[in-house]
């Protein structure tokens, strides 16, 4: 029989000699682990200078509007010009549009000459109409005037401009083709106007040349990979109401209302939630078929504002959003087979819960605990997500460089120049794809930190609880926890920080194993052969599997370290060794719990993205402030809904993995568990025991 490793478990003598029940903690405990913990700190400190280069070079605005020929930003009241209400960006010069969508095309649209408007311009049906430069030099317009002008001034110009307009060299230009307004950029239609095109050549222009390809440039860099990246990053930030509503406060008020039907209704909540989860995995499923317009009519439109409903845009977005549908299809169909499959079940995951709702009983405190740890990672993705939307845009504006062949009139030199054509663009460094990858490792680092430190607290706790015999005394209700979070906070955050580490660290490898798997698949490097393809396949069931143990084992020394105070990777080792000998006795119990916990989990994060769907629906978010995609904000709010329900539901958790592992060490200690509570023995099937502290000695 292996003892107790140099922890003191059970009663213990107090100074004076008397006999303290619920005694469960070591008292001479260590400092462990502190390089993780200096690690960890090294960390935090990384965390802020990166941020703070992140809010010094950072503008969220140029996630969603253009750059014009001058380098300013479409909608920035900064602008050598105010450009504050001027948020599309247009295309001055059709030939160059055009030029740039040819396969053998040496113009970049890029160097397109582009001026930002209030709206995109149309075609007149009885005459001609122009777009003109911002008014300066001779040109005696203010900005004001120019827009309430619909930006012509051709009737102010000199012979010279008249003529340099008609050759396509400014400073005006024909308006041949319609366009709309796709994410702030004036999408050319292929559809040129009749009268606008005969007015154009009686005036002796230049050819217009009049194909598909006239929007195909456009169309490509509106839906270009760094276009729809920062446009979904765009997103979250538009719909910050969402996230906290959604994300924060609905499953916060969900989650305290599920524990305490764990504790009031425990015998009915497994049934509750495995019907719950099977409604909403329907819901969120059809809210997507209606978002791709599979199902009526409010499919997601690039398109913003009022326009010919006989206009149609795709967007990348959409695309995304049809292949998250099909795969959200065929999750629906798996987990409501699931769901049937453990409905047998459901009577054990009550016994189970039952030992959890009577520790929640005993231990108030746990309840409310959560908020603590809620309210610090609020407050963390509050800061990260201001971080990353202004680390997302941090780039530099350069000139670019160009050897087109243009010529345009300079208003100020008072001459058509062909030196100056080259557009501006962001210019990202590899310091700041760096920044990214800390920034968003730093983000799951710190997350997993503090659910860490939340499980370790509430371990602590219920071990007071298990080792009192299972019975309330006077310090349990509310002293225990306060006493679990002082010795993690003064003895154990190494430990905590190592645990939080090797997740996050095994977390980050496998999502690069992905990234590089879909890129050899992508590139058609997956193996011909049935035995390569086998192994290329089981190395992802591997990873998983791997993920799945030291998230498990972690859970487990964390109770260790509450209980024992030790180092995480000798707390680690103990709790592997009495699972392991007490396999068969728990394994069937804890499996069943933990499936419907995270059920549970399930039911609080999917409720949140139900209810971002609803209010992504508001008009505000079609319009002025439209999002290219429900997708990012919908799966933020479903990410941060299952990460406030795991801090709640690790009190249920906990508790039932650490009455678990205390009554193996019992057992382990004494040959028989001493301190169980008949509950816990009924619910493991250990009815010796039962009968023997039910009966009492015969």
């Amino acid at each position: 029989m292996r003892g107790p490793p140099d922890a003191v478990i059970g009663r213990y003598p107090l100074s004076d000699g008397t006999t303290h029940l619920g005694g469960t903690i070591k008292h001479n405990r260590k400092c462990k682990d502190l390089p993780l913990l200096v690690l960890f700190i090294a960390f935090w400190v990384g965390m802020i200078v990166n941020s703070s280069f992140a809010f010094n070079r950072g503008n969220p605005l140029r996630l969603t509007y253009g750059l014009d020929y001058k380098g300013n930003m479409c909608g920035d009241k900064h602008a050598l010009k105010d450009l504050q209400e001027l948020e599309l960006k247009y295309w001055l010069n059709p030939n160059q549009v055009y030029e740039s969508g040819l396969k053998d095309g040496q113009f970049n649209l890029a160097n397109v000459r582009s001026i930002c408007l209030l709206d995109c311009p149309l075609p007149s049906e009885d005459s001609l109409t122009w777009v003109c430069d911002y008014p300066e030099g001779d040109i005696r317009v203010s900005m004001n005037d120019w827009i309430d002008m619909n930006y012509d001034y051709f009737e102010f110009l000199t012979p010279e401009m008249r003529n340099s307009s008609l050759q396509l060299q400014g400073p005006c230009y024909p308006v041949i083709f319609p366009s709309v307004n796709v994410y702030w950029s004036c999408q050319f239609i292929a559809r040129a106007s009749n009268v606008s095109l005969k007015h154009w050549q009686q005036m002796g222009g230049v050819n217009i040349k009049e194909d598909i390809v006239i929007d195909k440039s456009i169309h490509e860099h509106i839906n270009s990979h760094s276009a729809v990246l920062k446009r979904y990053v765009a997103d979250l930030g538009k719909a910050w109401p969402v996230l906290i509503v959604c994300g924060g406060v609905l499953p916060l008020f969900l989650s305290v209302v599920w524990l305490l039907l764990i504790r009031h209704f425990v015998a009915a909540m497994p049934w509750i939630t495995v019907v719950l989860f099977n409604v909403l995995i329907v819901s969120v499923t059809m809210f997507f078929y209606l978002k791709v317009g599979w199902i009526g009519n409010d499919a997601i439109s690039p398109i913003i504002g009022e326009h010919d409903p006989y206009i149609h845009v795709v967007g990348r977005e959409l695309t995304h959003l049809r292949v998250v549908t099909v795969l959200m299809t065929f999750v629906m169909f798996i987990a409501i087979l699931t769901s049937i499959a453990i409905v047998r079940r459901i009577l054990m995951a009550s016994s189970v819960l039952k030992v959890a709702a009577k520790v929640i009983g005993e231990v108030q405190a746990l309840i409310i605990f959560p908020i603590i740890p809620y309210g610090i990672l609020a407050v963390f993705y509050i800061f990260w997500i201001s971080a990353a939307l202004h680390l997302f845009s941090s780039g530099h504006v350069v000139q670019n460089e160009c050897n087109s062949n243009c010529c345009t009139y300079d208003l100020l030199v008072k001459k058509v120049i062909c030196d100056s054509c080259c557009g501006y663009r962001i210019h990202y460094t590899l310091h700041i794809g760096a920044s990214i990858l800390f920034h968003l490792f730093g983000c799951y680092w710190a997350t997993q930190f503090f659910i860490a430190c939340s499980s370790a607290v509430i371990a602590g706790s219920v071990a007071s609880y298990y080792w009192a015999h299972g019975e309330a005394s006077p310090e349990i209700p509310f002293l225990s926890v306060f006493s679990s979070t002082k010795r993690l906070m003064r003895y154990n955050l190494g430990s905590v920080a190592l645990g939080s580490l090797t997740v996050s660290f095994v977390e980050s490898i496998r999502f690069l194993l992905e990234s590089i798997r879909q890129k050899l698949k992508v590139s058609s490097h997956v193996p011909d052969s049935w035995i390569a393809k086998a192994l290329y396949q089981s190395s992802q069931y591997f990873q998983r599997c791997i993920e799945w143990t030291i998230k498990s084992v972690n859970r487990n020394a964390y109770i260790m370290i509450a209980m024992m105070g030790k180092s995480f990777f000798s707390a680690s080792a103990v709790a592997t060794e009495l699972i392991m000998s007490n396999i068969l006795r728990i394994g069937r119990v804890n499996v069943i719990g933990d499936v419907i916990l995270f059920l549970g989990k399930l039911c609080i994060s999917l409720s949140s993205a139900v209810f971002a769907f609803l209010m992504l629906d508001a008009h505000k978010y079609k319009s002025a402030h439209k999002i290219s995609s429900p997708l990012l904000p919908v799966v933020a709010c479903w990410g941060l809904g299952y990460i406030v329900a795991t801090l709640f539901f690790t009190v249920v958790e906990m508790s039932i993995d650490t009455v678990i592992l205390s009554f193996c060490q019992d057992s382990e200690e004494h040959g028989t568990a001493q301190y169980a509570p008949p509950l816990l023995i009924e619910t493991l099937g250990d009815q010796n025991e039962l009968q023997r502290l039910t009966q009492g000695p015969q």
